[in-house]
C-alpha cells in the first residue's frame, strides 16, 4: 500500500469531494485528524522509535573490516569522509584494492569514496553470495511456505541484478535491503541525476516487470535514456537510489519524518561522494578535506580518525598527489546534480535540501505529500525547486498539514509554496511520472541536462522556465 492510499484509491479517482464543494477544506482537515488518531490507535507511538539496523551480513562484514588490516596497516574507518577514503584507496595498488573487495565485498561495495569499478566489482561478489544463500533457503524445510516463497523472489531479484552490464553502486541484503544502480558513465558525467523513490522501496521493489516505471530502476533508466536523446552532447548519468530505509505502507512511519531524516543524511553523503565531486574537492583544497565538516577537518589534522595517516610510507605519495592537485586546480569542477524525488522521496529531499552541497542545482518533486517546509525558501537551498502533479494523482487528496509531527506540511504545487510548477501532461496516477512519451519525463530530462529553455511549464506558472544566469 502506498502513502496514505487508504484516503483514496490510488488507481482510480479521489476519495474526497471535489474542491468546489462548500466546507471541503474543513471536512478534509477533520478527516486528516481522524486518520492521525487511527494511526496512533493501531500502530502506536512506538512506531516512531528509532529504527535499528537488523543484525545481518553487512553488520558482520563491518565488524570483520574493523578488525582487519592490509599490509600491516589498519583499514580506514568506513564512516570517514569520502575524500579520505578515496585517498586511502589511491595509496593502494590494483591487487591490494581487489583483495579488499574480495575479502569485504559488503563494505567496499557500499564505501563512499572507493573507486567506482571496485564498488561495482565488490557488489557483484556480494550479490553472488546473496544469491547462493537465497537459493539454499528456497528448499529449507525449517522455513514456512511464505518464507521459501520470499527466498525465491529474492533469488530472482539478485539474479537479475547480476546480469552483465549492470552497475550496482550499493547493495545490502540485510532485512528488506538497500540498493543503488548507475545508468551511464558516472565517473565522467558532468550532470548527474538522482532518482529518490518513496514508500515501499526495498530490494524486492527495486525493479519490476509489470509497471516497470513505478520502480526505481525503471524510473532511472527511462530518465537517462530521455536525457541522452534530448541532449546527446551533455555527459549525463542517472542513479536509481534506493539506499535508505523507506516506510512500509500506511502507518506512522509514512506520516512522520524520522525515516526521511535518516535518508536525508545518506543522500547528502551520496552526493558528496560522487567521483567528479571528489576530484574537484581534491583540486580545490590540497588537503582534500573540503567535503569534511569542521569537526572532521580538526580530527584529520590531529590524525585522530584517519588510521592510515600515521603510516610514514604514504607521506611521499600524498605529497605527490597534492602537488598534482594544485597544478590542476580550477580545471575540474564538481558535476551539477539534480534530484528527482517521488512521493515520500520528496520528504527525504526536503529534509536534505539545506545541507546538500552547492553542486545540487535542481530539486524536482512529483506526487509530493510535502517537503516538511512551509515554502521553497524554508528549504534553505540555492537549488532551483520544481514541482509537478498530474490531474488524477491521489496524493492531491492528502491534506497537506503537520499535526503533532504527523504529515509533511505545505503542498509544493500550491501557488504560495514558491516552486516552479512543471507540466505533468501524459502522466497517469501516482506512479506515471517517469513513463516514456510523457511531458513529465521530458521535463525531468530538460531539468537534468540544464536545458531549462526546453521545459514546459504548467498553465498555472507560465514563466517557470525562466532561470536567471548564476552570478
Amino acid at each position: 500500500m502506498t502513502y496514505f492510499s487508504a484516503l483514496g484509491n490510488p488507481l482510480s479517482g479521489s476519495g474526497f469531494a471535489s474542491s468546489g464543494v462548500p466546507g471541503t477544506t474543513a471536512w478534509r482537515a477533520l478527516l486528516a485528524l481522524a486518520v492521525v488518531f487511527v494511526l496512533l490507535a493501531t500502530t502506536g507511538w512506538t512506531a516512531v522509535r528509532k529504527h535499528h539496523a537488523d543484525a545481518g551480513p553487512r553488520a558482520s562484514a563491518l565488524l570483520a573490516w574493523e578488525k582487519g588490516s592490509l599490509a600491516g596497516r589498519p583499514l580506514p574507518d568506513p564512516d570517514a569522509p569520502a575524500g579520505r577514503i578515496a585517498r586511502y584507496f589511491a595509496s593502494l595498488d590494483t591487487a591490494q584494492q581487489r583483495t579488499l573487495a574480495r575479502r569485504y565485498p559488503l563494505v567496499v561495495g557500499n564505501l563512499a569514496g572507493a573507486p567506482l569499478p571496485l564498488r561495482y566489482r565488490a557488489n557483484h561478489t556480494a550479490l553472488r553470495t546473496a544469491l547462493r544463500v537465497e537459493r539454499a533457503r528456497t528448499t529449507d524445510e525449517r522455513l514456512t511456505d511464505e518464507g521459501r516463497h520470499e527466498a525465491t523472489r529474492r533469488m530472482h531479484r539478485f539474479a537479475s541484478m547480476l546480469r552483465p552490464g549492470r552497475q550496482i553502486l550499493s547493495f545490502d541484503p540485510t532485512g528488506r535491503g538497500h540498493a543503488a544502480e548507475v545508468f551511464g558513465d558516472l565517473a565522467h558525467a558532468r550532470r548527474v541525476s538522482v532518482v529518490v523513490p518513496g514508500v515501499d522501496t526495498e530490494l524486492l521493489t527495486f525493479e519490476k516487470s509489470a509497471r516497470r516505471y513505478a520502480a526505481p530502476v525503471g524510473m532511472a533508466d527511462a530518465l537517462q535514456k530521455e536525457q541522452e536523446a534530448a541532449a546527446p552532447r551533455v555527459r549525463t548519468a542517472t542513479i536509481a537510489w534506493a539506499d535508505y530505509t523507506a516506510p512500509v505502507g500506511l502507518g506512522v512511519d509514512a506520516a512522520s519524518g524520522e525515516l526521511a531524516q535518516e535518508g536525508a543524511a545518506r543522500l547528502d553523503r551520496l552526493v558528496r561522494s560522487l567521483p567528479a565531486t571528489l576530484r574537484a574537492t581534491a583540486h580545490s583544497a590540497p588537503g582534500g578535506d573540503e567535503a569534511d565538516g569542521p569537526a572532521q577537518r580538526a580530527a584529520h589534522a590531529t590524525g585522530s580518525t584517519d588510521r592510515s595517516a600515521t603510516d610514514p610510507s604514504t607521506t611521499d605519495r600524498t605529497t605527490a598527489r597534492n602537488t598534482a592537485a594544485r597544478s590542476t586546480a580550477g580545471r575540474t569542477a564538481a558535476p551539477k546534480v539534480s534530484l528527482f524525488c517521488h512521493s515520500y522521496g520528496s520528504v527525504v529531499c526536503g529534509l536534505a535540501a539545506g545541507r546538500l552541497p552547492s553542486s545540487v542545482t535542481d530539486i524536482a518533486v512529483a506526487g509530493s505529500p510535502g517537503m516538511r517546509a512551509d515554502n521553497a525558501a524554508g528549504l534553505r537551498t540555492r537549488a532551483h525547486v520544481w514541482a509537478m502533479r498530474d490531474r488524477d494523482d491521489w496524493i492531491a487528496d492528502v491534506p497537506h498539514m503537520d499535526v503533532g509531527g504527523l504529515g509533511h506540511g505545505a503542498d509544493p504545487v500550491a501557488d504560495g509554496f514558491g516552486a516552479r510548477h512543471l507540466s505533468a501532461a501524459g502522466a497517469e496516477g501516482h506512479t506515471g511520472y517517469f513513463v516514456p512519451d510523457t511531458r513529465s519525463l521530458a521535463n525531468f530530462a530538460a531539468v537534468g541536462t540544464g536545458s531549462y529553455q526546453d521545459v514546459t511549464c504548467d498553465s498555472s506558472d507560465p514563466e517557470c522556465s525562466f532561470v536567471p544566469e548564476p552570478r
